[in-house]
């Protein structure tokens, strides 16, 4: 990935750069982006859009879950050393994880990191069994951390004082499941981890007003496989606000995709990625940007422009997507 941003003309970086300097958002959190140790990658993406005028002097990232190797069977294969055998499915460290960026302070020294919270210290963890016994095995329900990529509570430093404490995250798919429903569960309770938090049920306590929960908990409302119940609580929670970004992009979408799009119950102008329509789940909401109900909501939206909008092109460049998920935005003032 290091090679392709600095050689500068991988086309899906460049889209990744044009829809970034487009929305041109001051905090942005990246998700499925590769960790390295000194952020070279990071640094890099950010010089590149540096040279599209947009700029971000602060950074955030620690190691993610995923591609973190366990030494155990985690997958309930059978055999060991997979990247389903990693903390989050990944094939190598770093695969896949997240990043911070923003135009405002980071009180780096502040953030907490429940990246290593267990799976199974979640109250009335949702933990899979098979055949009566835990699975794939006590052993590794006991190493095994919640969060597939990451969860972290960021605080920046607004201007004027204060701070805004960012509740991110990135969920593991509740799919390719087995009988057990093991990814299923999972991804239930790295959802859930958050109103836990936020009604100060965990370990440390919650953030008081200024927060946000945001990023991809891979899971629909209404739509697509998982245990839906988990994000209704979450966006229904009476301390946060869904403004429901929508799009005219992803309205069109779904009505000339057709597909699995066809027997969808939710809106389609809400969707947050684009799948596959005739042997996928189509076209759902999976990324979120949820504002406590102290912080006023001014615009909201999604980056996904209808076709005859001349912005669509900015969403690929040379045929080549940006990303299946598109940029969520919200505006807020207090």
């Amino acid at each position: 990935m290091l090679r392709d941003i600095l050689n500068g003309s991988d086309p899906q970086v460049s889209a990744v750069v044009a829809v970034i300097a487009q929305v041109s958002p001051d905090i942005l959190l990246l998700t499925g982006f590769d960790y390295d140790h000194g952020l070279h990658a990071l640094c890099s993406v950010v010089d590149q859009l540096g040279k599209a005028d947009t700029n971000y002097p602060y950074l955030f990232a620690n190691p993610p879950n995923r591609g973190m190797a366990s030494a155990l069977d985690l997958d309930g294969d059978g055999w060991m050393g997979s990247a389903g055998d990693a903390q989050g499915f990944g094939e190598f460290a770093g695969q896949g994880g997240m990043a911070l960026l923003s135009r405002y302070p980071i009180a780096t020294q502040d953030v907490r990191d429940f990246s290593r919270f267990l799976w199974a210290d979640l109250p009335d963890a949702n933990l899979p069994h098979a055949k009566g016994a835990p699975f794939p095995s006590r052993q590794a329900l006991a190493v095994q951390r919640l969060s597939s990529t990451a969860l972290w509570d960021v605080p920046v430093d607004l201007p004027g004082g204060g701070q805004l404490r960012l509740l991110g995250s990135y969920a593991g798919t509740p799919a390719f499941d087995g009988p057990e429903y093991r990814n299923a569960r999972r991804n239930h309770d790295e959802v859930t981890f958050w109103r836990l938090y936020l009604e100060g049920g965990l370990i440390a306590d919650p953030p008081e007003e200024n927060f946000i929960v945001l990023g991809n908990a891979n899971l629909d409302p209404n739509d697509g496989l998982g245990m839906r119940s988990a994000i209704t609580n979450l966006i229904r929670h009476p301390n946060i606000q869904d403004p429901e970004p929508r799009s005219k992009g992803g309205a069109q979408a779904a009505r000339l995709q057709g597909g699995a799009n066809e027997n969808q119950t939710g809106d389609p102008a809400l969707d947050t990625a684009d799948w596959r329509d005739l042997d996928g789940p189509g076209n759902l909401r999976v990324d979120y940007v949820l504002p406590s109900t102290v912080l006023r909501v001014q615009e909201t939206g999604v980056f996904w422009p209808a076709s005859q909008d001349p912005l669509h092109q900015v969403l690929s460049n040379q045929g080549v997507l940006a990303s299946r998920h598109a940029l969520v935005w919200v505006d807020i003032s207090r």
